[in-house]
């Protein structure tokens, strides 16, 4: 299992569009991928899941990938992060 952290840098947070566009980057692997915030947990594939964390600019979350292809998840995911929110 791969674990990162990441920091929201987007002034409104893990909203409607940026979270499609996660959901439909993490539908494009095999490895079970979740968002956490807090105390709570989150399927990534999941849009009103994701939304309903209501994740701000500046939150901090953590995202974990396991699966067969875990690795270029993790990698790429993060990199969406960085790119995107």
């Amino acid at each position: 299992m791969k674990t990162f952290e990441y920091t929201i840098k987007d002034e409104q947070g893990i909203h409607a569009r940026p979270a499609g566009m996660l959901v439909k980057e993490v539908k494009k692997y095999q490895s079970k991928i979740t968002v956490k915030k807090g105390e709570r947990t989150v399927e990534a594939q999941k849009l009103m899941a994701l939304m309903s964390l209501g994740v701000k600019c500046a939150d901090r979350i953590t995202v974990s990938v396991d699966g067969a292809d875990e690795e270029e998840a993790a990698a790429q995911i993060e990199e969406f992060l960085k790119t995107n929110l």
